[in-house]
């Protein structure tokens, strides 16, 4: 079955978190990481079912959900997964949660490479915790001209010297990295795993966006790189991300400690976030078992978004690099040129032009001056978004606003 990912679907008054947030008819919201995009038929066809049945009470996960989670990881990363490894939720952030619950007490610190997503943050918060930075390093450029800035990479020696910290209890893996696109390498997670172990710091990886990984990459689940590593992190995946049903709540946490799951599983009772809808579970089976042609086309369509704001940036945009994308859906562009604070971009961009992006200062210190954009959109909008963006420029350059 062809999909169609240039259909324009008017998502206004749907009860979109993303493009439901404001009155405003000219907002063109490139922010909230999901798509923009109807998902897959045997998702539509499952849910339809489930619907028809007419009663929708109290959730219990059957078999079949597991053996589909289990096989998709198995076909596509050789990543062998047991049911009794398994823990379900309503989603990775309150998985990520319960998770620091379980293995800290208020006052310890929580390790993480920034920028990175912003809920990272509001979890060691809420925990009573506080954060430990190791800051990614930005390489150099590539050599294509496409883009002025390289890709991020890790600096060891800081990350062993903050993981040496005996406050420093877990270490949160972003795995591919949002916002700095990065698919970690076997070696690279190889180095992050030794790292932790001789310091008896426990490894979550938040591999939601496992399955948005572009040509020339591979995606590596931490766990499936060791028996050592395995039994020393937690794992945290969904098909929310790749699949677009993140407000059907489901995703699931592996770890093949028993111990460790006894503990997160206490966790996720005591944060109440136990109990999953039955159209999540149904979604999941469905995208599983049966989404793959639709993931496969997805892919082709969201790297040929990103080709077209590279170019587009590299011949409209040449003061706004892009770090390079391997993996997620999400380009982050360095606006440091224009000498303001991302935040202050953000509303300004809003205000003059509609345009809605993510300001990098979200994500950590590390992110001020960048700015995060969504390209899981049709290529029409994203051209009208860069458009946008461009007039915008071009008005500051002219007035000498900036």
């Amino acid at each position: 079955m062809k999909y169609d990912f240039d259909e324009m679907i008017d998502r206004r008054g749907s009860g979109s978190y993303k493009w439901d947030g404001t009155d405003r008819k000219d907002i063109l919201p490139l922010w909230v990481a999901d798509m923009d995009f109807r998902v897959a038929e045997p998702i539509m066809t499952a849910l339809r079912k489930r619907l028809e049945h007419g009663i929708f009470g109290y959730t219990k996960v059957r078999d079949s959900y597991y053996e589909a989670l289990s096989g998709w990881f198995a076909r596509r990363h050789g990543w062998e997964i047991e049911k009794e490894q398994v823990i379900y939720t309503i989603g990775v952030v309150p998985a990520i949660s319960a998770i620091i619950k379980a293995f800290t007490q208020p006052g310890d610190k929580v390790l993480i490479q920034t920028p990175v997503y912003n809920c990272f943050y509001s979890s060691i918060r809420n925990n009573g915790c506080t954060f430990a930075s190791n800051p990614l390093v930005l390489g150099n450029a590539s050599d294509d001209g496409a883009s002025a800035l390289g890709r991020y990479t890790i600096d060891f020696d800081d990350l062993e010297k903050k993981a040496s910290d005996p406050a420093v209890k877990l270490m949160l893996l972003c795995n591919p990295h949002n916002p700095a696109g990065r698919v970690w390498t076997v070696d690279e997670l190889r180095r992050i795993g030794e790292i932790c172990l001789r310091h008896d710091v426990i490894v979550v990886a938040d591999e939601i966006h496992c399955e948005l990984v572009f040509g020339g990459h591979n995606y590596t689940p931490f766990a499936s790189i060791s028996e050592e590593f395995s039994r020393n992190c937690v794992t945290c995946v969904s098909p929310s991300k790749a699949f677009n049903i993140a407000g059907l709540q489901i995703a699931n946490i592996v770890t093949a400690n028993p111990e460790m799951k006894s503990r997160i599983d206490r966790a996720i009772n005591i944060n109440e976030v136990c109990d999953v809808n039955p159209f999540g579970v149904e979604a999941l089976i469905a995208a599983y078992d049966e989404g793959e042609e639709w993931l496969e086309q997805l892919l082709g369509y969201l790297e040929g978004n990103w080709q077209y704001m590279r170019d587009f940036c590299a011949t409209s945009l040449p003061d706004f690099p892009l770090v390079e994308l391997e993996g997620t859906y999400l380009a982050w562009m360095d606006c440091r040129h224009l000498g303001m604070e991302s935040e202050r971009l953000e509303e300004d961009l809003i205000e003059k032009t509609g345009l809605w992006l993510n300001a990098g200062s979200m994500y950590g210190e590390e992110g001020e001056g960048f700015m995060r954009w969504n390209l899981a959109c049709p290529r029409a909008r994203l051209a009208d978004a860069l458009d946008r963006f461009r007039r915008y420029v071009s008005e500051m350059t002219c007035t000498g606003s900036r």
